[in-house]
């Protein structure tokens, strides 16, 4: 098992900044591919950004030069950074972890941080 805590969520005016924070229980943390997404209300969950544990990111259009997913393998944690925010960006932040071979996958979400982008 893989628990997640994400952090850093909030109220944050159009064009500011939020980082986000996903915690990971497990040490073998490194060979797990992260990605963060988000659900708005009544909307589906997206795909917002991965990265893999080798660290290639890719990134969804509506976000790509604005959010910056990074890893930081020795503190078990991946990075959500966000910049000029925008209303649209509202939504339920969730971290994801997922490992995958030919026998077995393992997937894991945590609870999820609310962003608010308002004025």
């Amino acid at each position: 098992q893989v628990q997640l805590v994400e952090s850093g969520g909030g109220l944050v005016q159009p064009g500011g900044s939020l980082r986000l924070s996903c915690a990971a229980s497990r040490t073998i943390f490194s060979i797990y591919d992260m990605g963060w997404y988000r659900q708005a209300p009544g909307k589906q969950r997206e795909l917002v950004a991965t990265i893999t544990s080798g660290s290639t990111a890719k990134y969804a259009d509506s976000v790509k030069g604005r959010f910056t997913i990074s890893r930081d393998n020795a503190k078990n944690t991946v990075y959500l950074q966000m910049n000029s925010l925008k209303p649209e960006d509202t939504a339920v932040y969730y971290c994801n972890a997922i490992y995958t071979t030919a026998a077995v996958t393992f997937d894991y979400w945590g609870q999820g941080t609310q962003v608010t982008v308002s004025s």
